[in-house]
């Protein structure tokens, strides 16, 4: 077949044109690759051979320009029924057309052996029929390196091999290759299978070895969703949250990223495009932290290893690459069109460079709890002691000096009352890890200047004048991050102070019901979206605080804006409800697991059922 430009749309067709789909995708992956497909069939993001790597289909970026993979109908594209096979992350999607109904079933291998999963850099894809004798044609267009590469798409004994890249990516098929070349319209007679391979596979595909897979995959699957251990509030939920949570973690070294997308904005017509396939120490925290409350455990003890790894001896950065890299700098990608023509398309992130004062207290929080969790065995852990103390007397330092804070201002530096009093959770949880490997000397040292940075942080982030913890100290504006204080143990969330927090921010901090992060101006003027986050730490605060009814009724009108499939972007726009931001968010999907779980064991202890069988 010809070569192909990077910019070329020939090779779209006509149905292409349509504009991109919100964020009504479902992710599925197997902790090598991750793909978000639309109802219309549309595999409309896809990286590959990481996470970070360039787009091979990258339609969610560029209708026109940016690849995808699609079933279609004889009569152009058109939406099914999407979701996931139960307690899975495989994806299905069902299609009625007149006499005729299909479905396309998508996965990534993920293949138990004995204790650990293989887990090759493929996708597959079958496509079934259910009734009749659907016509159907493929719509294979991929588009690597973000549209950038000459793609030249060659016919071999396999199926097509797609060239001029680093490694060879295979499509393999039963069916003619020469119907997908030519986009041949075919009679669905029989199931299909379609995989799209990194590199050479092992054995030749065929559809039984396909079949075979997806069974194995979906035993999987069930398999790691019986072992977490639900709340009784909102449990159907939850697990959907940690399947989720589950497709951010790399396998090869056990960072976790933040979202599986890059440049989806956190308000449409702005630059507030960030490329979030990179481990954020703070962000894994929390995802390691809400995975152990749910009984998995694994994923928190790859990833202190990669943290070690990733850190070293040198200062630590508020986020890295997923095999530990330090260096992320920026690059637009101005040939592709934006989220809905949004642009401002970015690759890598330049929060690598901030000063970022609180993950020294998320990465202590979660050392903590997974160095004293009885079920976790690692090779002598006192091994960590020298990383914990390195961190403590780090925050010890950094602590007084101002940083850009956890919504990573790019040119505001202040004393942020949320960094301030994250840097006490490091001294504080230091000197508890400390005692616990008897340094004692330490201990009592760390916890005289955790008592003396507490004082600071109770008197000078609460104006008594305003009735809330403030963004910085001494300051004037709020700022939800604080919504945190309690569940990190600086206050309790009875108290007076936080109580009179809540309500305050309840008045200032909320558009249309949703919590923003902040309303002051920015470094890119003023933020409108919900960061949706927020809400769900809003929830888990009014549980705290003993009001569950009000909790509650929040938590259920957050989950009525999940996308179809159960998933969350970044960002909720408060005028329309819609999502925005980059998609899944796991952190949208931590703040949900931890509000249900607080929500549910407080709700239990209020029931009286706190006993088995109650």
């Amino acid at each position: 077949m010809p070569a192909r430009g990077p910019l070329s749309t020939a090779a779209v067709g006509a149905a292409a044109a349509v504009a991109a789909p919100r964020l009504g995708h479902a992710v599925y992956g197997n902790g090598r690759v991750l793909a978000l497909v639309s109802p219309t069939s549309a595999i409309e993001w896809l990286c590959l051979p990481r996470f970070d790597s360039g787009s091979v289909f990258g339609r969610l970026l560029d209708a026109e320009r940016g690849g995808s993979f699609r079933i279609l109908p004889r009569d152009g594209e058109r939406t099914g029924i999407l979701d996931y096979l139960p307690n899975t992350n495989v994806v299905r999607i069902r299609f009625v057309e007149d006499d005729a109904a299909w479905e396309v079933i998508d996965f990534a291998p993920r293949i138990p052996r004995g204790l650990d999963v293989d887990v090759p850099i493929e996708i597959v894809r079958l496509v079934r029929p259910l009734r009749g004798l659907p016509r159907l044609r493929v719509d294979f267009d991929p588009r690597p390196d973000y549209a950038r590469a000459l793609v030249e798409m060659r016919e071999t004994a396999a199926g097509i091999e797609v060239g001029g890249l680093a490694a060879p990516l295979c499509l393999g098929t039963n069916l003619p290759v020469s119907y997908i070349l030519r986009r041949t319209d075919f009679t669905l007679d029989r199931p299909l299978f379609f995989t799209l391979t990194w590199g050479a596979r092992s054995e030749p595909p065929t559809i039984d070895l396909m079949e075979q897979a997806l069974d194995l995959t979906i035993a999987g699957w069930r398999a790691w969703a019986k072992t977490c251990a639900l709340p009784t509030y909102a449990p159907a939920h939850v697990l959907r949250s940690a399947l989720c949570l589950k497709l951010h973690a790399y396998h090869d070294t056990g960072a976790i990223i933040a979202a599986a997308t890059t440049s989806i904005p956190e308000a449409m017509g702005t630059r507030r495009t960030w490329d979030y396939r990179y481990c954020w120490l703070r962000d894994a925290a929390f995802v390691v932290e809400a995975l152990r409350r749910l009984s998995h455990l694994n994923e928190g003890a790859q990833f202190i290893r990669y943290l070690r790894d990733a850190i070293g001896d040198d200062p630590p950065q508020p986020v890295y690459g997923i095999g530990g890299e330090r260096d992320l700098s920026e690059e637009l990608l101005p040939h592709l069109a934006g989220f809905e023509g949004n642009g401002w398309v970015r690759r890598g992130n330049a929060a690598y460079e901030q000063r970022q004062h609180d993950l020294m207290g998320e990465v202590i929080l979660c050392l903590d709890t997974l160095l004293g969790d009885p079920r976790i065995i690692l090779d002598e852990p006192q091994h960590y002691f020298p990383l914990v103390a390195r961190l403590v007397e780090l925050a010890i330092e950094l602590a007084p000096q101002d940083d850009t804070g956890i919504w990573e201002f790019r040119t505001m530096l202040r004393p942020y009352t949320f960094s301030r009093a994250m840097c006490w959770a490091a001294i504080q949880r230091g000197a508890k890890i400390a005692r616990r490997f008897g340094r004692t000397s330490e201990a009592e040292r760390w916890e005289r200047i955790a008592a003396a940075e507490r004082q600071v942080i109770l008197t000078r982030g609460y104006n008594a004048r305003l009735g809330y913890f403030t963004q910085a100290l001494d300051g004037e504006y709020p700022d939800a991050a604080n919504l945190l204080l309690p569940t990190i143990g600086i206050l309790d969330a009875r108290d007076p102070r936080f109580v009179s927090t809540v309500d305050a921010y309840a008045e200032h901090l909320t558009v249309g019901g949703f919590m923003q992060r902040y309303r002051n101006l920015d470094d890119f003027g003023e933020t409108t979206s919900a960061f949706t986050i927020c809400s769900f730490w809003w929830a888990e605060a009014l549980a705290l605080m003993g009001r569950l009814d009000e909790a509650m009724a929040l938590f259920e009108r957050l989950i009525g804006h999940a996308n179809p499939v159960g998933l969350f972007s970044e960002d909720i726009e408060p005028e329309t409800g819609r999502l925005i931001g980059n998609f899944p968010q796991a952190y949208t999907h931590v703040g949900l697991v931890h509000a249900a779980m607080t929500i549910g064991e407080l709700l239990e202890a209020r029931e009286g059922r706190v006993r088995a069988w109650a």
